[in-house]
Parts: C-alpha cells; sequence; structure tokens
C-alpha cells in the first residue's frame, strides 16, 4: 500500500466526465479516477473548505461516524477490475466498509485522514510523470484554482466510480 494525495477534481473533455487525481505522496506517480459530478462537486468543496448550509451526504457521514463514536482511520483502494476501482473504509475498532473511490475520498477529506492505494492497482493504472514533466501537473493546478465546485453540478455519464 502507497499513501496518496488528492491533486484536485477536474472536468475531462470532451466527454464532459470528472475525474479525481491522486500522487503518490512520496513518488511520481498519479492515479486519476473518473467519478461522478455530484462526487467531484464533494471532493471540490472538502479542498476548497466549503461548508453548506445543509450538511452533504459526506457530510452526514463524518457526522454519523462521529455520533456513534467511530473516526475513519484510513482509506484503502483496493482493487481495479474490468475499469472499476474499489476502496475501503478502515474504521476504528477493526471495521471496514466497502466504498466507492470518490466517496471514500470525499470522506476521507471531511474527516482529514490518509489515503492508501494497493500497489497492484497503482501498476496497473497509475501513470508516471518524471519531474521535467512537473510542469504540466503544474498547469492542472493552476486549472483547479480557477474553477468552482459548480462547474461539475451539470453532466454525468456511465461507469463513475
Amino acid at each position: 500500500m502507497r499513501q496518496l494525495d488528492v491533486v484536485g477534481v477536474r472536468v475531462e473533455m470532451p466527454s464532459n466526465q470528472p475525474i479525481v487525481l491522486l500522487k503518490e505522496s512520496d513518488g511520481e506517480r498519479y492515479l486519476p479516477i473518473w467519478i461522478g459530478a455530484v462526487e467531484a462537486t464533494a471532493i471540490a468543496f472538502a479542498q476548497q473548505g466549503v461548508v453548506p448550509a445543509r450538511p452533504l451526504t459526506h457530510d452526514l457521514m463524518r457526522d454519523i461516524l462521529d455520533t456513534v463514536g467511530r473516526q475513519l482511520e484510513q482509506v484503502r483502494i483496493t482493487a481495479l477490475s474490468d475499469g472499476v476501482f474499489y476502496a475501503e473504509l478502515q474504521l476504528t475498532g477493526g471495521l471496514q466498509v466497502s466504498s466507492r473511490p470518490s466517496d471514500a475520498i470525499a470522506l476521507a477529506l471531511r474527516t482529514e485522514s490518509p489515503i492508501f492505494c494497493d500497489d497492484g492497482v497503482l501498476d496497473e493504472a497509475a501513470i508516471a510523470i518524471p519531474d521535467e514533466q512537473e510542469d504540466e501537473v503544474e498547469k492542472f493546478r493552476e486549472f483547479l484554482d480557477s474553477i468552482s465546485p459548480e462547474d461539475f453540478e451539470a453532466g454525468g455519464g456511465q461507469g463513475r466510480q
């Protein structure tokens, strides 16, 4: 398992499909995961520190965990099968809950929990971007700084994670 950081979300063109981009904390590989518009908005809200007037689903999940005395210890992206990513929420007390990676990431950001990915999944799906190509990633980060969560509210697609 390797720890990942959330770089951000963006809309892939021309399909208008949102993706979340993760990066190895101590490596040069990036993991793109195509997600739904709702989850993209939830991730963008968490990254930007936006607090909605009423709790969104992932805020509710965090609040439920707090109420029942459990904490999200970590998120694990565990498998990739037929283009679909799988994840688990690792809770205190040794509990595990199956999850879509997009929901797990949105919850991890709200609880400041680490995100890990199975080495085999990274070997299969991650993209290595050497340091000399880092300015492309910087352009992506600049793009992320210029968008708002509302940019993800329209559209959708199949195969969301």
